[in-house]
């Protein structure tokens, strides 16, 4: 069974960085895309970042391109998603997921496996 579990979220001044980790069992990185999503209090689940190793690509959101930067450790089966100079909008609960097809597009509704989340909050 494929489980995901997120890690490195906490509480940031605007400015500042965070490194949030996606540790997976149960599947390699090599066949799937991997997501990143944000979910705001009241708003919509928004992608905000994906990668697929044997697609070579990766993709990212307007709004964070720039300044967020999703990569994988295929030996650690993780994938990782640098933020810096964060903003209070990228306040929210980040969440994993895998699609086993390894289409490497956006929306929720092509991933099959999510994790729990792990809250990111910007705040003065």
């Amino acid at each position: 069974q494929l489980q995901l579990v997120e890690s490195g979220g906490g509480l940031v001044q605007p400015g500042g960085s965070l490194r949030l980790s996606c540790a997976i069992s149960g599947a390699t990185l090599e066949h799937n895309t991997v997501a990143w999503f944000r979910q705001a209090p009241g708003r919509e689940r928004d992608g905000v970042a994906y990668i697929s190793v044997s697609l070579h690509t990766s993709d990212y959101t307007n709004s964070v391109r720039g300044r967020f930067t999703i990569s994988a450790d295929s030996a650690k089966n993780t994938v990782y998603l640098q933020m810096n100079n964060l903003r209070l909008e990228d306040t929210g609960t980040y969440i994993c997921a895998v699609d086993k097809w390894d289409r490497a597009m956006w929306g929720p509704h092509l991933y099959d496996y999510w994790g729990q989340g792990t809250q990111v909050t910007v705040s003065p």
